[in-house]
């Protein structure tokens, strides 16, 4: 597979993801905006309008997969990317909560038609190649990552500048990345008799040890990269807690605060990535456990550092940011054990179908409990959540561990 068609691909994802938390962003915004207009919406709210995003790919997620073996995962690409298109251009519409609900149904929707389709694409095209795969894993990852952060900043900036039309903007992101998918995958994929390849993903052994401690740690990407951090560190009161609120005054701060997570979330990655190959599977899974607790405990550290001097913060932030460099192994590696897990089987979509399913309902659970910790104890209530996930992840790496040879 030549290195130019695997870039395409890979950054028409990181568009996708860009395109994404652009809208999500701009709705956390946009809402808490409206809170100070003096509307009546809450946490709750917030948090619900990212589960039902989940939500629908958690339940497309598997159809779409299906589709990509029968109609090839170049095809589900380039059609989830410009359902995207049509999705957040329908959010900057309206102000009615219906539409909302629908807009983000519609993004839900694009991301179940493409997230398969480009792992199968990629595990197909680094089926010969261990060490390429780990690479490729570790920058899909990065691209997701990447995307998440750089949209966060570019919510803020289109937010700041232009206001609702922000979401026009995001519109042409997916559009974008459409014409990537549709120039990168070309002439890759054949299609393939689908319930065959869902009768082998189910029938896989590495997917079901996955499933738990998968579940587990997708679900705290609904509680953290979701509407509901944002809504957090915009809403105009602090509760006696130094993160909540913190940009009030300047909702541009969130697009940096999410640049830089993703800066020190990518750097780790890419750490990984060149090291990957050299250690046992569970021996990354359990030291990114390890850094994950340590982050916990560094933001929870840092949210009641406010009455402390500027030096004390930053050196927890420091600790807390190391911690995250350690954390970010597990991603890439438990792709990475997935894709080793399909092989050469026929219906790479119908399992990575099942892998985004997983996905959902991680992150519609790390949403909705994400809302619930935001409405009890603001920040602390999202750090709560976080590490009771962390300790369901752990049981379900060790489970695995006691599983799997070697």
């Amino acid at each position: 597979m030549p290195t130019k068609a695997l870039t395409a691909v890979l950054l028409g994802n990181a568009l996708m993801r860009i395109a994404g938390a652009t809208g999500g962003v701009l709705i956390g915004l946009y809402l808490a905006a409206l809170v100070a207009q003096g509307r009546t919406f809450d946490a709750g709210l917030v948090g619900a309008l990212t589960a039902v995003a989940f939500g629908v790919e958690l339940v497309g997620a598997l159809p779409m997969g299906l589709l990509a073996d029968a109609r090839t995962p170049r095809t589900m690409m380039v059609f989830g990317a410009l359902l995207g298109a049509a999705a957040v251009q329908l959010f900057g519409l309206s102000s009615f909560v219906a539409v909302f609900f629908l807009a983000r149904a519609g993004e839900g929707l694009a991301v179940a038609a493409t997230t398969p389709s480009v792992l199968a694409f990629l595990t197909e095209a680094t089926a010969t190649d261990a060490v390429r795969r780990g690479k490729v894993m570790s920058f899909f990852e990065m691209s997701l990552l990447g995307g998440l952060a750089f949209g966060g900043l570019l919510a803020s900036l289109l937010w700041q500048s232009i206001g609702v039309w922000g979401f026009s903007a995001a519109a042409g992101l997916y559009v974008a990345a459409a014409g990537l998918f549709l120039s990168g995958a070309q002439g890759r994929g054949t299609a393939t008799n689908p319930w065959e390849g869902l009768r082998g993903a189910l029938a896989a052994p590495m997917l079901r040890r996955l499933a738990p401690a998968w579940i587990c740690i997708n679900a705290m990407v609904g509680v953290w990269l979701g509407s509901t951090l944002p809504f957090l560190l915009t809403l105009p009161e602090r509760r006696g807690q130094f993160l909540t609120g913190i940009f009030a005054d300047w909702p541009e701060g969130v697009g940096w605060a999410l640049l830089g997570y993703a800066v020190i979330f990518g750097t780790g990655v890419t750490g990984w990535s060149f090291i990957l190959h050299r250690f046992r599977r569970i021996t990354v899974l359990r030291l990114a456990l390890g850094g994950l607790f340590a982050a916990c405990l560094g933001f929870y550290a840092l949210n009641h550092a406010g009455g402390q001097p500027s030096g004390i913060r930053w050196l927890i932030g420091g600790g807390a940011a190391l911690a995250i460099m350690v954390e970010s192994g597990f991603t890439p590696t438990a792709l990475a054990l997935l894709a080793e897990a399909v092989g050469e089987q026929a219906g790479r979509g119908a399992t990575m179908g099942v892998y985004s399913v997983l996905l959902g309902v991680g992150a519609v659970t790390g949403a909705l409990l994400g809302g619930l910790g935001a409405q009890w104890a603001a920040m602390d209530g999202l750090i709560a959540a976080t590490v009771l996930l962390a300790l369901g992840a752990t049981a379900g790496v060790e489970w695995l561990a006691r599983h799997t040879p070697g």
